[in-house]
């Protein structure tokens, strides 16, 4: 299961709100590439067949069947520090990621 935090959908509603029709919620995706292997790929989205959904206050999040064996455990959060701002996956299958933190592998 994926959790989402309150604040991560709360960023999820107003990024929606901020990119008009392009989607309904927050795709995460697991890509190739990077120094690890793998990298994390977010975009605003609509459902489609096969997702994953996750609901959280209104918020949704789309995984697709291949990504949800990576994240599957994920809780996704939002970071708006002065240095550290955006999504943040905090990932317990991820065993290597490279030093910029861009990139992992399980």
């Amino acid at each position: 299961m994926i959790q989402v935090s309150d604040k991560a959908a709360g960023r999820i509603l107003d990024s929606v709100r901020e990119a008009g029709n392009t989607g309904d919620g927050l795709r995460v995706r697991v890509i190739g590439g990077g120094c690890s292997g793998l990298q994390y790929k977010l975009a605003i989205d609509s459902e489609k067949k096969g997702d994953k959904v996750i609901e959280h206050l209104g918020a949704r999040l789309y995984v697709d069947r291949k990504s949800y064996l990576y994240l599957n455990g994920t809780t996704v959060d939002y970071a708006d520090g002065l240095t550290d701002v955006g999504f943040r996956l905090d990932n317990p299958n991820v065993k290597k990621s490279c030093g910029c933190g861009e990139s992992f592998s399980v």
